[in-house]
């Protein structure tokens, strides 16, 4: 038997799983590694951390799982999208990364949008967020010159682990589509954005696509962690392009919905000239010549974490969200908003903070953890909202991570969305999509949709109920009220956060 390795450089933990060739999971495992907050709006990480725990999660999987070096014959990333690994001529790290969920750079996105205007979404398909990498680029250049005068080239998180993986520095294009760098129609680095920010072409890398074989492992890696060096490498992808490759959003039509730290709805899209108008994103896809468009609530999965470290810190997340299912639609009148480090989708907002909505003394702990779901399902709902007004149909929805782990909360997200939400026997969320991409790229099949179909098995399907359709459009009538009555109070109180 033969098998692939996919690696999953997350927000908060790096996760690597062995695949064999019936797509079975035979082995997983997870490191952990920290979040540096120095200040508010601040989010980053050193990128040895993310070296130092994949070599031991590779380390563990290989002495664990009993499988030869010689049976593994190829492996490949997904990973967190936009953060920026700056690098020197030596190719050494000159900074900690910023990751995508720090919003320090508000005033670079202001400058990007008056420089570009229309250009911007003509050009990379996306409007100017606090979250993508040019704008950290940006802030950079202007907060720390001794620094970017010694950058030799950037590249993203995953990309950098593969380079200390490989010795090969590249990128590929559903990663470099959310740099806002990227013309994404045309996949070549803007000359256009770079000259208006002066931007060096050294700092731009190679761009490759995502199932390309960039190299085999460093000697050294292969033997720490118990490879052969001659194990393949591929390219791999953005985590939200890999969560869909992992999931078989590879056709028109289909549907994803991911909920881990943040959330994301995301469809298929075979039309680069598809234009959203910067309502939401649109992606390179980590299939070829293929796209994708997605809506981003910043804080899903980590609004249900921060209300169990906050609230519950002694309890798992299966005990916390066991009540949820005997707590009526509508949580007895309580409303939560997720905006607890602001919001993408629709409200490109790194000001707003959450909220609860009709605290009354009656309220016990299992009406918070279902207003919590309800309003991460609300937010993430907005999206589909979007596509569907623009002639997009969502009917079935595919749904991973931690939104798939509770079957409350899959009925709730099919009721809310109004459509089929199906999960999945072996969902691994991008880690599966990195698997899917490496046993393409050695050959077991000939494209990345003949591997999703014969790897994705469906468990369990969950229909929209009519009276429950119907409770839940009135809620989320009110929900969409919440955001405009608190932005105003939110900006006020701004002076006051640490």
């Amino acid at each position: 038997m033969k098998y692939v390795i996919g690696i999953d450089l997350g927000t908060s933990a790096v996760k690597v799983i062995l695949v064999n060739q019936q797509g079975e999971v035979c082995q997983e495992v997870s490191k952990a590694y920290p979040l540096l907050q120095p200040q508010s709006g601040y989010s980053e990480q050193d990128p040895e951390s993310w070296v130092e725990q994949t070599a031991a999660a590779l380390g563990e999987l290989m002495a664990t799982s009993g499988v030869r070096p010689e049976d593994v014959e190829g492996l490949s990333y997904s990973g967190q999208m936009h953060g920026l690994v700056l690098l020197n001529e030596q190719r050494q790290v000159l900074r900690n990364a910023i990751l995508w969920n720090d919003t320090r750079t508000t005033p670079q996105c202001r400058q990007i949008t008056d420089a570009l205007g229309d250009d911007l979404l003509r050009i990379t398909k996306n409007a100017a967020l606090e979250g993508f990498t040019l704008p950290k680029i940006l802030w950079v250049m202007q907060h720390e010159p001794d620094v970017f005068r010694q950058a030799r080239c950037f590249l993203l998180p995953k990309d950098y682990l593969r380079f200390r993986m490989t010795g090969v520095v590249c990128m590929e294009f559903s990663d470099a589509a959310g740099t806002l760098m990227l013309d994404v129609a045309d996949a070549h680095w803007s000359k256009e954005i770079c000259d208006r920010f002066e931007i060096p072409d050294h700092l731009c890398p190679p761009l490759v696509e995502s199932c390309a074989e960039v190299g085999t492992l460093l000697p050294e890696f292969a033997e720490r962690v118990g490879l052969r060096p001659e194990t393949k490498v591929f390219a791999g992808g953005a985590d939200n392009a890999c969560g869909a490759v992992g999931a078989g959003i590879l056709s028109p039509g289909a549907t994803l919905c991911s909920i881990g730290t943040s959330g994301v709805v995301l469809s298929y899209e075979d039309d680069a000239t598809k234009d959203y108008r910067g309502k939401v994103h649109f992606f390179n896809h980590a299939q070829s010549n293929a796209y994708y468009s997605m809506g981003v609530t910043l804080a899903a999965g980590f609004s249900l974490s921060w209300f169990r470290d906050t609230f519950a810190r002694n309890e798992s997340f299966e005990a916390l969200v066991a009540e949820v299912g005997s707590t009526p639609i509508g949580s007895n009148g309580l409303l939560f908003t997720p905006y607890l480090v602001g919001e993408r989708t629709p409200h490109a907002d790194s000001v707003i903070r959450g909220s609860f909505i009709g605290v009354d003394g009656s309220h016990r702990r299992s009406d918070f953890v279902r207003a919590v779901m309800e309003g991460i399902t609300f937010s993430l709902h907005e999206s589909i909202e979007i596509f569907r007004r623009e002639g997009k149909r969502v009917d079935t929805i595919v749904s991973i991570g931690g939104g798939a782990k509770n079957d409350d909360w899959l009925q709730m997200q099919a009721d809310i969305f109004n459509a089929t939400v199906l999960k999945l026997a072996n969902e691994q969320g991008p880690g599966m999509g990195a698997a899917v991409i490496a046993a393409c790229g050695c050959g077991w099949f000939n494209s990345l949709a003949d591997c999703a179909n014969a790897f994705i098995r469906v468990a369990k399907a969950f229909h929209p109920v009519a009276e429950h359709v119907e409770r839940y459009r009135e809620l989320y009538r009110a929900y969409t009220e919440v955001y405009p009555a608190t932005r105003s109070i939110s900006e006020r109180l701004q002076p006051f956060r640490r």
